[in-house]
């Protein structure tokens, strides 16, 4: 049996443009991780890495719900109200955590206020910078220390509590628009046009993550560092109103 049909190539095609289309539609898909990356000062490899992960955690969740309702011969409408539910989910959860995260980085921007303190040393009188960030800090030492440190890559809880968003983010086109059309032609086209999606669309997920994070950390924005984390929930919060409100 042929499994390259005209069909199959059609479907093949339209894969790989409605993935490329949703993925950039969708801000949810690459924000959250520019945003958390610049925020806590994520390496390019863990900028890499992250996206990579949540973007596969993301795909495989309505392929597994695609392949078995595929096979157990379900209504597709049943498995697109499934997606729908678990969609609203993902964007309340995305909604909420960065809500929290908004008002965390707030109060880390309002420690981190740079105020100055006057001092004697002997017949030295002088004042410095100072912020609660670094009071634990010598003076000196503290003035070669940055508000916001780098993640250790072994702590935080930020990258899993976006993972496990993404794992329950449906792929909405995916199922109705490719996965049950294929079905029609063959279990391998159902591979194939599966497989072009899921390429398609973390590739465009990492391309357009990478861009912005280095486009983002070009930009001299010394005077907003202490801001990063209040701006990334922001950012966070505003990508699950957008799904809820606006439908993005």
């Amino acid at each position: 049996m042929e499994v390259l049909t005209t069909e199959i190539l059609v479907l093949l095609a339209s894969a790989a443009g409605i993935a490329f289309v949703h993925t950039l539609m969708g801000p949810d898909h690459y924000l959250p991780f520019v945003s958390m990356a610049v925020a806590r000062r994520w390496s390019w490899r863990r900028v890499v890495v992250v996206t990579l992960v949540c973007g596969l955690g993301h795909l495989l969740g309505s392929v597994a719900l695609g392949l078995f309702g595929i096979w157990a011969q379900a209504e597709m409408s049943g498995l697109v109200a499934i997606e729908g539910w678990r969609g609203d989910i993902a964007a309340w959860l995305l909604l909420s955590f960065g809500l929290m995260y908004l008002a965390l980085g707030l109060r880390q921007a309002q420690r981190n206020k740079t105020h100055s303190h006057w001092h004697h040393h002997g017949d030295l009188y002088h004042s410095h910078d100072h912020n609660h960030h670094n009071e634990h800090l010598h003076v000196h030492e503290a003035k070669q220390e940055s508000n916001v440190q780098p993640e250790n890559p072994r702590s935080g809880i930020a990258p899993w509590a976006i993972f496990i968003i993404f794992v329950l983010g449906p792929c909405e086109p995916l199922i109705p628009l490719l996965m049950y059309p294929a079905a029609k032609q063959s279990v391998a086209g159902v591979l194939l046009v599966t497989g072009v999606f899921g390429l398609v669309t973390v590739a465009t997920m990492l391309v357009a993550v990478v861009i912005s994070f280095y486009s983002l950390r070009r930009l001299k924005l010394d005077r907003m560092e202490r801001y990063g984390h209040a701006m990334a929930g922001a950012t966070l919060s505003a990508c699950g109103a957008s799904i809820l409100f606006l439908g993005l």
